[in-house]
């Protein structure tokens, strides 16, 4: 494409795209399909599904399923790991709303009393 023409967003652009099978989410992650089923049943992450019915995992979910992985192998239980990466995705949020209203000014801040 010449220079300063817009691309065309493809599923392969999108982090969300369900792209991987749960066999090829599991070996790409190095490891096994009940253990992503088991960050299902505990909602970490929610794969779409196929036509077929079979789970479809995005490159996002992915990365969320390589956290919970490095945490168990930790030796941290499934179910404190999931908990854990909740809380960070949520203070990760706060930060960035924080930032947001740091960036409007000081018009826009809480006012405290004194």
């Amino acid at each position: 494409m010449p220079p300063g023409s817009s691309r065309a967003v493809t599923p392969l652009d999108d982090d969300d795209y369900p792209a991987y099978t749960m066999g090829r989410a599991a070996d790409m992650l190095g490891t096994t399909p009940a253990f992503l089923r088991a960050l299902g049943e505990h909602r970490l992450i929610t794969p779409l599904r196929s036509e077929g019915g079979h789970r479809r995992y995005s490159r996002y979910q992915l990365r969320i399923a390589a956290r919970a992985r490095e945490l168990v192998d930790q030796g941290t239980p499934i179910e404190a790991a999931c908990r854990i990466i909740v809380l960070e995705d949520q203070l990760e949020e706060a930060q960035r709303i924080n930032e947001q209203m740091r960036a409007q000014g000081p018009e826009l801040q809480p006012k405290t009393s004194a």
